[in-house]
Formats: C-alpha cells, structure tokens, sequence
C-alpha cells in the first residue's frame, strides 16, 4: 500500500514540456523515497490532484516511466509500480556489481580534485544521517552517482542511468540494523582507494560493495516472502 496520499496542489500553469518534466521528477521520486512503493496501483487522475497538474504532462510522465520500466500494465488491475521479483533482482545486482566496479575503476584513474573533494565530503556527512533512512538514502544515491560521473566516460554513465530506474524500485535497506554503518565503511573503502588513484582496489571494492548489498537485497526479500 501506498502512504498518506498528499493534499492536492493548486493546478499550475507552464508549458507542456515543462510540466511534464516536472510530473515525472516528482513521481519518480516519490518512487525512489518508498512513498509510493511497488505493486501499487496508480491512475490519472490521482496523480493529477497529488501534482496539481492536468493530465497532459501526467500523462507524459506515465509514458516515460513505462518506457524505464518503473510502471506497468498488470491485467485486471491496471497501472502499477513495477515489482522486482528474485530474479530481476539477482540479474540487477549481477550488472551492478560490473558497471559500478568499472565506474570506481575508472574514476581511481579520471576523477578531479573537486569531484575527489566532494565525494570525501558526501562520506563524512554519512553517519550523521544514520538515524534518517530517508535522507541517507538520497545521500547515498549522491555517493554513487559521482563515483559515476567521476569515471569520465559517457556510455558506461549512460548504461548505469538506465540502471538506476530499476535500481528506484527498491526500498532502501539503509533502515535495517547495522546497513547503514556497513555501507559507510563500504564507501570509505572506495574512497580510500579512488582517492589513492588505485584502480584495481577501487574496483575491488566497489563489488565488494555491491556484492554485499546484493546479499542484503535478498535476505530482505526472503524475509517478505516468508
């Protein structure tokens, strides 16, 4: 079930494309912040009042979310936030572990002093924000996505952006109990190595990372099947 839905929002006026763009950040990230989770039924009409928006550019965004797979078709039930089942899931965190030790690779050799300064930065706020999931999660999505950008290489960014819609499916698993401390040595590890500009270190331990998060993936999952 989805939470509280919000109050509905005065329509707003801009163009098409703009307020289309808009719809889709919002309900997008309502997905990525488990406001609206997976398995959910969505329409129209109710993301119209959530946004405050007619239904072109909610229209819109339901097309480009369908065409990244966040929302689907299900017959008898209609639009709904796609639910990763075991397999998709294996299969996400089998390509994450490659993409994302080849981005740490990569950005150990390419990143910049501020790209290096920002992600110390971003690991050092980490613990403060280990009573806040929410929030630590959207710390960690910043983590990850730099070690991206800081890689240098536009189609291993592209690739792991189409990634990161399937990745949005996932609740966070930064409230379960010692997650948040255990990915926060994971990153320090990472960093130690990108900022060292010890490629194959920083490789390493980007999968450990993911291999480890990928163990906590489906231990939850096991738990929600059980």
């Amino acid at each position: 079930m989805s939470r509280a839905k919000a109050s509905p929002m005065p329509k707003r006026e801009g163009t098409s494309r703009d307020l289309g763009l808009e719809a889709y950040s919002q309900l997008k990230e309502a997905i990525e912040d488990g406001v609206i989770v997976p398995g959910t039924r969505v329409t129209e009409l109710d993301l119209c009042e959530r946004f405050g928006m007619s239904r072109t550019p909610v229209r819109e965004a339901i097309y480009r979310l369908e065409s990244e797979g966040l929302l689907n078709h299900v017959p008898r039930r209609g639009l709904i936030v796609t639910q990763p089942d075991h397999q998709m899931i294996v299969e996400l965190y089998t390509m994450r572990e490659a993409l994302e030790g080849t981005a740490a690779k990569l950005a150990a050799q390419h990143a910049s002093d501020a790209e290096l300064s920002t992600l110390a930065e971003i690991n050092q706020q980490e613990p403060l924000l280990f009573a806040d999931p929410r929030s630590l999660s959207r710390l960690n999505r910043r983590f990850h996505n730099l070690i991206s950008m800081s890689a240098h290489n536009r189609y291993l960014l592209k690739n792991l952006e189409n990634m990161a819609s399937t990745i949005a499916l996932l609740p966070t698993m930064l409230d379960m109990e010692g997650r948040p401390q255990e990915a926060h040595s994971e990153h320090r590890d990472i960093l130690d190595a990108v900022q060292s500009r010890n490629a194959e270190h920083a490789e390493e331990a980007a999968r450990a990372h993911i291999r480890s998060a990928g163990r906590r993936r489906i231990e939850l999952l096991s738990r929600g099947e059980g």
